[in-house]
């Protein structure tokens, strides 16, 4: 195993520690920025900011509880699981393991996951990193099947899933379109070229030589986390814990801090991991029509007020976090919450405002609710003939039935035992249940299957048995 070492490391390994403090921090408008988090409370979980300019917090600050039945309160050391904001880390480990020679990003993914079949095109990490693989995504794919959002199962059962498709949501290379299968399929393929765990190469490339010593991959939901702050979501006027016995990384499953994410965001803005890191993290995607992308390498490029950005959220269970970086001020805000209701990346641009207000162009009055509304809409309509559609249908890229009913004089898809939906006409013979459509095809006039569309999963086929 080579080791990587670069000026970064080296200053930590000096010594050199990133202050939590600093003096700028009087420069700030310390009480608007704590108006922005002014919500949380004593009685409810909250949100953990950290607001570093040139390597230095100059202000870090928790609101809210980390775990209400202890009465822990949030603070920058707090560990919050991070949704996909773990993307960026996932996709560092694979540009290293890439720069250590035990792969190449150009490699087909199925070199890697042979379980998977050849779809005709090739399929490259480089895709799964960019989100233009045409992977459907496997927590779609789970719910479709019929799981719920509590159901328990591994990365092999989501590999023999994922084996089943066949065919992908596109031509790899054509399209955007996001899918957490694909960084999943990526870190099972590092794991196997370094002929490790995930985790732990992670831990030695990565974390270990950044000094974020209370962050990783949590493949293990086991696993006890010294000072992790509980998931909740509001219920009424309560919150429940919303936590995962998930064990899937790549996608997600970071757990850091405010602390450790200093060293992070620090390491990116001076290419500190390993020289020539940072470039390729931030290169963004082209696809095949030489159309380039704002989404990188688990990092997306924005903009906000004149000023670049680079950024990305994470949403999973009771968690929700986000990363926003002016690479031209050299500052990055980073929020991490244990509320599902936090909308972290409205916060952070608040806290943007107050922060770089000299900085950024004035406010532009974007585009107004009723505008948004006015966009051309289909129109869904009863299904006055529900029964020429009744049956069972099944598909073998799920494995599963779905039961449509008359019931009552509407039709209703059955959807595994926990879920059942009623349809609505769009036009012809093309159904909706929510925002899934069910585009019926029919053979002598006689309703023979149907293509289901479902947001990040389009075009499964269901053969009608009756």
């Amino acid at each position: 195993m080579k080791q990587v070492f670069s000026k970064y490391t080296r200053l930590l390994a000096a010594g050199f520690v990133l202050p939590m403090t600093a003096c700028a921090q009087g420069d700030l408008d310390s009480a608007a920025i704590d108006n922005v988090f002014a919500d949380f409370n004593a009685e409810t979980p909250g949100c953990a900011l950290g607001v570093v300019q040139s390597g230095q917090l100059v202000y870090g600050r928790g609101y809210g509880m980390a775990n209400l039945e202890h009465g822990l309160p949030i603070n920058t050391a707090s560990i919050f699981r991070i949704g996909s904001v773990s993307k960026q880390f996932a996709a560092a480990v694979a540009a290293l393991a890439a720069m250590e020679g035990y792969l190449d990003l150009e490699d087909p993914l199925q070199k890697w996951i042979p379980e998977l079949p050849d779809y005709g095109e090739p399929l490259t990490l480089r895709h799964t990193l960019n989100h233009t693989s045409g992977l459907r995504d496997y927590i779609t794919l789970m719910s479709l099947k019929g799981l719920r959002g509590d159901d328990f199962y591994t990365v092999d059962e989501l590999i023999e899933v994922q084996a089943l498709q066949e065919e992908l949501n596109f031509t790899s290379g054509s399209e955007y379109l996001y899918s957490n299968s694909g960084y999943v399929l990526l870190t099972e393929a590092v794991a196997r070229a370094v002929d490790k765990p995930f985790k732990d190469y992670a831990e030695e490339v990565l974390f270990r030589p950044l000094q974020m010593s209370h962050s990783h991959f949590h493949d293990d939901h086991n696993h006890i986390v010294a000072l992790r702050a509980d998931g909740y979501s509001p219920r009424g006027d309560r919150f429940r814990t919303n936590m995962t016995t998930l064990d899937m990384i790549g996608d997600g499953g970071v757990y850091t801090s405010i602390d450790d994410m200093v060293h992070w965001v620090t390491a990116l803005e001076q290419d500190g991991i390993r020289s020539g890191l940072t470039p390729i993290l931030e290169t963004k995607g082209i696809l095949n029509s030489g159309e380039e992308i704002s989404y990188a390498l688990g990092q997306s490029h924005g903009e906000h007020r004149g000023l670049a950005t680079i950024g990305h959220g994470g949403s999973w269970v009771g968690f929700r976090a986000d990363v926003l970086r002016f690479p031209s001020q050299s500052t990055s805000i980073v929020t991490l919450c244990n509320r599902s209701d936090a909308g972290p990346s409205g916060r952070a641009i608040q806290v943007a405002d107050i922060v770089l207000a000299e900085h950024l162009a004035p406010l532009s009055e974007g585009p107004s609710l009723e505008a948004e509304d006015s966009r051309e809409r289909a129109e869904r309509s009863e299904v006055s003939d529900p029964n020429s559609y009744l049956g069972t249908y099944y598909s073998p890229e799920l494995e599963v039935n779905y039961e449509f009913t008359n019931t009552d004089g509407s039709l209703v898809v059955h959807m595994g035992p926990n879920a059942e939906s009623e349809l609505q006409r769009i036009s012809g013979d093309t159904l909706a249940a929510g925002s899934r459509t069910f585009r019926f095809s029919r053979d002598g006039g006689e309703v023979t299957g149907f293509e289901l569309d479902a947001g990040r999963v389009v075009h499964l086929r269901f053969i009608r048995l009756n």
